[in-house]
Formats: structure tokens, sequence, C-alpha cells
């Protein structure tokens, strides 16, 4: 049987507005670039943006939710100017649907890993947890890639049967975290990102690059995406925004 616990976030997109740290953005002081991403991507981004606009770039709106939620909203025509996602198979969706324009590239990469709560006994085999009780929280593999990401290494490396009545699904891998932190889960599966400048959770296992399933953020400017949405893609290319999401845990490829 598989678990569901009430979710810790909300189901829908949470929405950051970054207060313009300038005066007037070049692009004028009425002009906005909202960006939906995936919510692995709260803390880099915001600071991103921050950095962008102190810069003198346009004003920016963040919005964040599992890709799977974020996609189906700029699909039915959520006000996005840029979307950034967790998995290319939800981009391609955006494409197939005729809803981004011109300008997609891979923009980072990201590797799986398992934790535990900070103060968790070690052992050998971090799965020996299960066994007594415990519970591995992954992302809902239908919507949150980090859970489909996390069932296809489970499933690779023969430990998906042994495990999937002792999962916890969550709406997003910052629900993971959570459901660990709060001990309702004696295990996590989420991105290693996820787990930079956190205290209460610690990586136990991260699988070695040969079981690592290829993680790709892709970017793209949406079908209503203007100039504004186009420059702060650019921006995100730069080696200034590159240190901010290596410092975050991710890896640049674009």
């Amino acid at each position: 049987m598989t678990w569901t616990f009430p979710k810790t976030v909300l189901a829908g997109l949470v929405f950051v507005a970054i207060a313009a740290c300038t005066p007037a953005p070049s692009s004028g002081s009425g002009a906005t670039v909202t960006v939906f991403a995936a919510a692995s991507l709260t803390d880099a981004l915001t600071e991103i943006a921050a950095d962008y606009e102190r810069a003198g770039g346009t004003r920016v709106r963040l919005s964040f939710g599992a890709s799977g939620a974020v996609a189906r909203q700029v699909q039915a025509g959520a006000p996005a100017d840029v979307v950034i996602l967790a998995d290319p198979i939800w981009m391609d969706r955006l494409a197939a649907a005729g809803r981004l324009g011109r300008q997609r590239f891979d923009l980072l990469a990201n590797a799986l890993v398992v934790i535990a709560p900070v103060d968790a006994a070690a052992s050998q085999d971090v799965f020996e947890v299960l066994s007594g009780g415990g519970r591995l929280a992954i992302g809902d593999p239908e919507s949150v890639p980090a859970g489909a990401y996390a069932r296809t290494w489970l499933q690779a490396t023969g430990r998906w049967e042994a495990v999937r009545d002792r999962l916890v699904f969550a709406a997003d891998v910052r629900g993971v975290r959570a459901f660990v932190a709060r001990h309702e889960a004696a295990l996590g599966i989420v991105y290693r990102s996820d787990v930079v400048g956190q205290d209460e959770v610690r990586i136990v296992l991260e699988p070695p690059p040969p079981e690592q399933p290829a993680i790709v953020y892709p970017a793209a400017e949406t079908a209503d995406g203007g100039t504004e949405g186009r420059a702060f893609l650019d921006y995100l290319r730069t080696p200034r925004a590159a240190a901010v999401f290596r410092r975050h845990g991710f890896e640049p490829v674009a």
C-alpha cells in the first residue's frame, strides 16, 4: 500500500515577488518578467532574480511548483514569460501544445541523493530502516520529476519492489525534505541541491554516476514571452548566474 500524507506545501504554485533594488529598471518602470519554475530552483532563482534587478534588469516575478503543475499551468494559459522545469518531457509537452517560443536550451544538471534526519543512526545499508517500519518519501512520480527519477533509480537497482509499500508521496521535493526533517519519513530521495544549506537532514547515500539518471533542467521562453523574458534567459547563462547555481548545488550546462 502506498501512503499519502497531508500535503505541507501548496498544491498550486507559490509566487515570490522580488522587489527591485535599483531605481528604474532598464526596460521601463512598469515592465515585469514572469518566471514559472520547478520548486527545487526556489533558493537559487530568488537570489539570481535579485541580482538581476540590482544590475538594472527588469523586475522579476517568480512562481514555483512541481514541474508537472507548472507545465499544466503554462499549458492552460498562465501568463508566464519564461518557464524552467526539472524534466525535458514536461517541456516537450509544452512545445507540442504550441506554448513555447523559439528560445529553449538545457540550463542545469542535478543528481539524486538519499537523505535521512540529521540525527539518524548510521547504517551500512541505509534502506534497512524501512524493514523496521520506516517510510521512504519521494515526489509523486506522476507530477514531480524527482519522484519519477527516484522510481527509475529504484527500479534499475532492484529496490522498487522492496520499498513500494513503504512509500510516502509528496507534492514536490521540498515536501519530501519536510517529511524527513520532521521524522515523518525515515528516508527521502531528493536532488543534491535540496540539501545545500540544510541542517535538519543529511545525505546518507549518493548513487554513483553509472546509476544516476540524466537529470536536466530545460529553460525556455513561452509563446507569450517578449524581449524581457529573452533578456532574463540570457542572464541565466552568464558566469555570475552560473556561480549562484553552483553554490546551490546545481551544475550549469548552458
